[in-house]
């Protein structure tokens, strides 16, 4: 499991809009000036659909990236992906001006999906245990855990240290401002709101999991919500084979669960 920080911040929305214009085709069917941080946006006043090969290919660049950087982590090249996704590098660019942008729309999917599993084991599992227990197989099984972005876990640390459950998160989200000589690491990233909204609903309902497990007795007092993250972050290893991948998740996470639950029990 690779969690780093590497290329995490984006560029600002000129730098963005000003990369997609020179690499974006005159006169093209595919506007990629970047209008909403994820170098998806259109030209204002316009919505231009994807042609069909233009979707196959932003598909195949999107699951690509996924695999890459769940393999190696947030600091992979762009040019391992477009290898990946069989595609040239500027057909990464074309969708993606900045790889900052690219991080960013898969750290934003997965964190999402993750916040849709534990809203789904809240809504089917009556007993606390299994709730949480099933949030946390769901997603290992996922995969999600290895594209966990890194901010969530500093985040929820510092829950964890100012008390909280979740709750208001996004108050006390790190916040992140231009740095001294600019550049594509030195600007707040455009779409940033999103992004804290996005954290603090994940720990907001993950804090629910946690909560109800220990109120229960189920689950050991000391465990917060930024450990039960940390278990999908580090149960999810990548191994070449998808037998043996699956295999030894499942051997790991069963021995954190039950390092997890109270002794009581």
């Amino acid at each position: 499991m690779h969690i780093q920080d590497t290329h995490w911040s984006t560029a600002s929305t000129a730098s963005v809009a000003a990369t997609a214009s020179a690499v974006a085709p005159a006169g093209g069917a595919m506007s990629t000036v970047a209008g909403n941080g994820r170098g998806e946006g259109t030209r204002p006043g316009r919505t231009t659909p994807l042609r069909v090969d233009a979707q196959r290919n932003l598909e195949h660049v999107l699951r690509a990236a996924r695999e890459v950087f769940g393999e190696l982590g947030y600091g992979a090249p762009m040019e391992d992906v477009a290898r990946r996704a069989r595609v040239g590098v500027g057909t990464v660019y074309r969708r993606f001006p900045s790889k900052d942008v690219l991080v960013r729309r898969i750290a934003e999917e997965e964190t999402s999906r993750l916040t849709d599993q534990a809203r789904a084991a809240l809504g089917q599992e009556d007993e606390p245990w299994s709730a949480l227990s099933r949030f946390l197989r769901t997603s290992v099984a996922s995969g999600a855990g290895r594209l966990l972005p890194p901010r969530v876990l500093r985040v929820g640390v510092a829950e964890e240290r100012s008390g909280g459950a979740g709750q208001t998160a996004a108050a006390r989200l790190p916040q992140q401002r231009p740095q001294p000589g600019g550049g594509e690491l030195g600007f707040v990233p455009d779409g940033a709101a999103d992004d804290d909204a996005g954290v603090a609903e994940l720990l907001e309902v993950v804090g629910r999991l946690v909560e109800r497990a220990r109120a229960a007795g189920e689950l050991r007092p000391d465990v917060s919500v930024s450990d039960v993250l940390l278990v999908i972050a580090t149960a999810a290893p990548s191994l070449p084979d998808a037998a043996q991948q699956a295999a030894a998740s499942a051997r790991l996470l069963d021995i954190l669960l039950e390092g997890l639950r109270s002794r009581s029990a």
